[in-house]
């Protein structure tokens, strides 16, 4: 039965760079023909929170929306706020549908439902839309969607997720942060030169322009664009029948222009020029012909992130080398020693946690963080699972502990571009660099490509989840496999909210903080402190780790 709304509620909104306010009487809006309002149920707070807080209106997702929506379509939407309108955060929710227009098609009343909220057909002029950034998000009551907006054109196919099962709302909404772990691990990786993409080629003067055809599938690049120290490497790129265009310099050609870029050589200074080159979802692939470069590269790290950027290599003299040693996921594999780095963060544990339960045979871990409460907060949630599942788990304060050891996989937490060029100098032959964590796309770190190269390393990153991200794990949680509730360190209402965000930018908690917002006087609880004051709740955690049987708890007696 539809639900009569309120004519306000409490929410957080955001109304410039690091200012937030709890808005006790913000307006509920009814929904229009294509919209729907749900009531949110809980919301975990997350580091990327942090990103919309400081930048506001210069964030990506925060500015309008350039292309796949009429103007006259966004104007109807009340919940859209691009650019310097406030705006409300809060992308890991948790809803019920309430009340619901009447041309919605694949939505509800009474339906529960986790939202997706990276709606990437909206682009904005450097990015994508997303619920919690330019469309209001779930730190409130009640919040508006409309089915124009989270329907994918493409598929029909609908960023609300039904929730049929009776479980915890924080273990459902966390699937949306397990979910981005989830992809950093099972993205699938190119391993070609692209299908109709751009292809750049330069060559050093002696160089042997060998093992093209070997980067090709079964298709080809829609053109390629070459500057050759000598003339007579022309000869082997003319042979693929793919139009060629000839340059007198890299130099000049346009930054971001191409997919796929292989140099013949070994000079820094042309490889430095080539990172420019390198558009979006590109591989740059350094063939070394037997020569190193002998000096440190300055390397866009920041773009293996959010660019989706890769580099490859060999020491060798065949193109094709390189594209073999791409993995096909970023996945774990039998007999990697794994560490993590930053692993006693929020998104740190998830990660441990995942690779202890992973099943991948043979695997060792070490979690490093410089904050040992949170080492042994995760050591209370991880080292049984380990224990259970016989992988060795070494959990270490680097700052109290050396390390002097090598890696074959590194999952990187801290968005720090030296942490990257560490990894490189502590792996071992066929190392996977997991750069997780978001480093700004314009940062650039110096790296020994040398070892890199010689190492047969790939580093790879990934940014936010997609649907089939989340349905994989939420399909975790449903059977029991997984329990995203022991990530859960503290929880709030509306009143604790704030201090949520600011302690997560503080780094104070060593879990996820979950927001309950019909619980508007609920001040930020770290579940340690339970006891205190919600001995009924307490009572009824699980080893001090959260369970829908606390959560009701805490509704009923916090709620009264």
């Amino acid at each position: 039965m539809e639900q009569t709304l309120p004519a306000t509620q409490n929410a957080i909104q955001l109304i410039g760079p690091d200012e937030l306010k709890l808005n006790t009487q913000k307006e509920v809006y009814q929904p229009g023909p294509y919209q729907i309002v749900a009531k949110v149920e809980a919301v975990g707070l997350c580091f990327s929170d942090l990103k919309l807080l400081k930048q506001f209106d210069k964030h990506v997702r925060k500015s309008e929306i350039i292309s796949g929506m009429d103007a006259s379509i966004l104007s109807e939407i009340p919940s859209y706020k691009p650019g310097t309108e406030p705006t409300v955060p809060g992308h890991e929710a948790f809803c019920t549908i309430v009340s619901v227009g009447d041309k919605v098609c694949l939505h509800k009343l009474g339906q529960r439902v986790l939202v997706q909220t990276d709606y990437r057909w909206l682009r904005t002029a450097e990015s994508n839309s997303a619920f919690g950034y330019n469309f209001e998000g779930g730190l409130q009551e009640y919040v508006l969607m409309d089915e124009r907006v989270i329907v994918d054109p493409d598929r029909n196919e609908s960023f609300l997720i039904p929730v049929e099962k009776d479980l915890s709302a924080s273990s459902i909404a966390l699937v949306e942060p397990w979910a981005c772990v989830e992809s950093s691990y099972i993205t699938l990786e190119r391993n070609t030169i692209l299908t109709g993409g751009k292809l750049l080629v330069v060559a050093d003067s002696g160089r042997v322009i060998e093992g093209i055809q070997g980067c090709l599938s079964d298709s080809k690049p829609i053109s390629i664009t070459a500057f050759c120290a000598d003339t007579s490497q022309y000869k082997s790129l003319v042979e693929h029948g793919v139009q060629l265009t000839q340059v007198d310099s890299p130099v000049g050609l346009s930054d971001e222009a191409f997919d796929d870029i292989i140099y013949f050589g070994s000079k820094k200074e042309t490889i430095e020029i080539l990172n420019d080159k390198l558009a979006a979802k590109g591989i740059i692939n350094i063939v070394l012909g037997g020569q190193s470069i002998g000096a440190e590269v300055s390397v866009g790290v920041g773009r293996t992130h959010y660019g989706l950027t890769r580099w490859i290599g060999t020491t060798g003299s065949n193109a094709a080398e390189s594209y073999k040693n791409i993995p096909a996921t970023g996945e774990v594999r039998q007999g990697d020693k794994a560490i993590i780095i930053g692993a006693a963060g929020p998104m740190g544990q998830m990660h441990t946690i995942r690779l202890v339960c992973s099943g991948v045979k043979n695997i060792s871990i070490v979690g490093t963080d410089f904050d040992d409460e949170r080492l042994v907060s995760l050591g209370d949630k991880a080292n049984t699972l380990a224990k259970d599942r016989g992988v060795a788990l070494s959990l270490v304060n680097p700052q109290k502990t050396p390390m002097d050891q090598t890696f074959s996989y590194f999952a990187i937490m801290a968005p720090v571009g030296p942490l990257v060029a560490q990894a490189v100098k502590d792996s071992t032959d066929g190392a996977l660099i997991n750069i997780f964590a978001g480093i700004p796309a314009s940062v650039r770190q110096d790296i020994d490509l040398d070892t890199y190269i010689g190492n047969r390393c790939f580093m790879f990153g990934t940014s936010g989840s997609r649907l089939s991200d989340m349905k994989i794990v939420l399909e975790k949680v449903l059977s029991s496999q997984l329990n995203t509730d022991c990530s859960v360190d503290a929880v709030c209402g509306m009143a604790g909210a704030i201090d949520g965000i600011r302690a997560v930018e503080a780094r104070t908690m060593a879990g996820k903080i979950i927001v309950y917002p019909k619980l508007k006087n609920l001040p930020l609880m770290p579940l340690t402190e339970l006891s205190d004051k919600f001995p009924s709740v307490a009572e009824k955690l699980n080893g001090g780790i959260w369970t829908q049987q606390a959560e009701e708890e805490l509704l009923k007696v916090a709620g009264s």
